[in-house]
């Protein structure tokens, strides 16, 4: 049963890029505002010397006591991937953000979040069927990282498709030991109970909000730096 978002999408999507094709419409729906950006390679994303023994597990009073001035979480790549809806076509995301802890204050949260984050995410999508091309340029609001994954989300800023202003959530994965990087993105297996979103829209994202990154990357690849989430800022009297 096709919800009436993901109809919504379809429609516009076949009207701008593709030609009516029963056969292709769910392959049609996953690709709507699925483009993806070029991203850089990262060389040195893997290391296959690591040893990939047990370690022993950090305990909670070792977390704490960690510098967490120690590290700034990033990720910053490129590739282009392999979405299983749309195996044929060329999918690229490429992506630098920084973390800037307590950076953006708003209504509720005076000293603003852990998770604010500044840089770019850039994605395009060719579609074979048609030779156009669907890209977007967004502005990185918010990071979250564990280990060696991280989750992004990022405001439209230009587009050929879909909506400027419309917040989209992006997760990387750093590929290690011979294992490929992996990207997953929110529009790719369709947000159909996401609320509205600031501009009365039917499948919001909230910030830092996405799916695993369940596509693996076939050229390029991302790098991920972890850091912990900071404490609080102190408050001056």
């Amino acid at each position: 049963m096709r919800s009436h978002l993901t109809a919504r999408f379809t429609t516009r999507f076949t009207t701008r890029f593709t030609a009516p094709r029963a056969a292709a419409l769910a392959a049609g729906t996953a690709a709507v505002l699925a483009g993806t950006g070029s991203a850089s390679t990262a060389a040195g994303d893997s290391h296959p010397g690591e040893r990939s023994g047990k370690r022993p597990a950090a305990t909670a009073a070792a977390v704490a006591g960690q510098d967490h001035g120690s590290a700034t979480a990033r990720v910053k790549g490129s590739a282009r991937i392999h979405f299983t809806l749309r195996p044929r076509d060329t999918i690229r995301f490429s992506v630098d953000a920084t973390a800037v802890p307590y950076s953006k204050p708003f209504p509720g949260a005076p000293t603003g979040l852990p998770t604010d984050a500044r840089g770019t995410l850039r994605f395009s999508h060719f579609l074979p069927e048609t030779g156009r091309t669907g890209w977007a340029v967004a502005d990185v609001d918010c990071l979250s990282t564990g280990g060696k994954t991280a989750t992004i989300t990022a405001v439209v800023r230009k587009t050929n498709v879909g909506r400027v202003g419309k917040r989209v959530g992006i997760s990387f994965q750093q590929g290690e030991h011979g294992a490929p990087s992996r990207a997953g993105f929110s529009w790719g297996i369709v947000n159909v109970d996401g609320g509205t979103d600031s501009g009365g829209h039917a499948g919001g994202t909230g910030t830092c909000q996405a799916p695993a990154p369940f596509a693996p990357a076939v050229e390029g690849g991302y790098r991920v730096t972890h850091a912990e989430v900071p404490p609080l800022p102190t408050t001056r009297r």
